[in-house]
């Protein structure tokens, strides 16, 4: 049931930016790499850690940004957040060594997180039931395209500009987002909010780390992330340098990979019993990975591989929006908590599955990886209990 304080388009159109915020953060500069390092006159491992600092400001903002959003409420720390995160990406063109350009990058990532994290509370605060499960199934989309649009956007933006450039138009971004906060009527209301000390706020992370049935839709969905980031860190090297396609065509593929997601995303929000549906398509994408983890060992032909990359796209849109629904709806008293549980937990996997594509032979180690998050993601889905009721 929606409360009838902000319009619906507003809080889509709103809480989607918000969204995806952490993709664009972190993927539009990915074009400005070798920029980047010629211009601070470094090595590549220190421009690749600035994406490392900036992941890992964005699980570690969400753990202190939801539960500060519990206790003062949805638009200050979100205000607040974009104002940071706007000062720090001004830091970050000015910088003037490698080693303060990772430390804004960190300071980007923390406070970029508020927007992540306080979005999908946003949500919780205004929705229920079956509204609930629709909204996240849109938002779902636009967070699954977001990190694969963005390093093509960048491309674009550095064929017209340099690296200061594209975080120009972050900090447009970020300043947009922040005046916008101001038309977006609270949604957090002071009955609703913890009370006590910030210390009490954040040890609302302690029942909810306690409950296991929403750890396991957690760990089902950051698995799945897992797969998702394994697929964007391999796929420049297979699909540009061992299939020799074109940066057009590589585009082209991200772009049907995107369209997919949003398609399962969109798609599930007409079917009922979340639960239900969420169980079989982890048994799908699991069916599914093992097909694509087959072609990629055996070095398949192009089509075959990006036609199982695009089928595992579409399971992955699916699977995103009821493990948030089903998650979050266990946790209504504390969501600013238990979304930044959610959020850390993503962005924990896509780090540590990131790099380890890259060791030994890719294909076989993408393949092995896609596998095992798959597999994982189906072992800990949690299974329709009988006293339970769907909409």
């Amino acid at each position: 049931m929606v409360k009838n304080r902000n319009s619906k388009l507003f809080l889509l159109l709103f809480t989607g930016s918000l969204t995806a915020f952490g993709p664009v953060m972190t993927d539009l500069y990915l074009p400005a790499f070798p920029q980047i390092q010629e211009y601070f006159g470094t090595s590549v491992s220190l421009v690749q850690l600035s994406l490392t600092f900036g992941m890992l400001g964005l699980a570690l903002g969400q753990l202190f940004l939801g539960p500060i959003s519990d206790k003062y409420g949805r638009v200050r720390p979100l205000a607040f957040s974009l104002g940071v995160f706007s000062l720090a990406t001004v830091a970050c063109i000015f910088s003037p060594t490698i080693y303060f350009f990772l430390f804004f990058r960190l300071v980007q990532g923390i406070f970029g997180a508020g927007c992540v994290v306080i979005a999908r509370s946003v949500i919780v605060d205004l929705y229920t039931g079956r509204e609930l499960s629709t909204f996240f199934s849109l938002l779902a989309g636009i967070q699954g395209i977001a990190p694969i649009a963005a390093p093509i956007l960048g491309g674009v933006l550095m064929s017209v500009t340099d690296w200061r450039g594209i975080f120009a138009v972050l900090f447009a971004f970020g300043m947009i987002l922040f005046f916008t906060t101001f038309a977006f009527r609270e949604s957090h209301t002071r009955e609703k909010r913890v009370q006590g000390s910030t210390f009490s706020a954040l040890k609302g992370f302690v029942p909810i780390l306690k409950n296991q049935r929403f750890m396991r839709y957690v760990l089902t969905q950051s698995l799945a992330f897992g797969v998702f980031f394994a697929y964007i860190a391999a796929s420049p090297f297979i699909f540009q340098t061992h299939y020799q396609l074109s940066p057009a065509l590589y585009s082209l593929c991200f772009g049907a990979n995107a369209f997919c997601i949003v398609i399962g995303s969109v798609l599930v929000s007409f079917l009922k019993n979340e639960q239900k549906v969420l169980s079989r398509m982890t048994k799908l994408f699991l069916l599914l990975s093992v097909f694509t983890a087959g072609a990629l060992i055996m070095e398949m032909a192009f089509f075959v591989v990006e036609g199982m990359f695009v089928l595992l796209a579409f399971c992955f849109g699916t699977i995103m929006p009821p493990t948030t629904s089903l998650a979050l709806d266990l946790e209504r008293t504390n969501s600013g908590c238990a979304s930044a549980i959610l959020g850390f937990f993503q962005f924990l996997f896509g780090s540590i599955v990131s790099p380890l594509v890259g060791i030994g032979n890719m294909f076989v180690t993408t393949g092995i990886i896609i596998f095992v998050c798959s597999l994982f993601a189906f072992l800990f889905c949690p299974r329709a209990e009988k006293k339970e009721q769907y909409v």
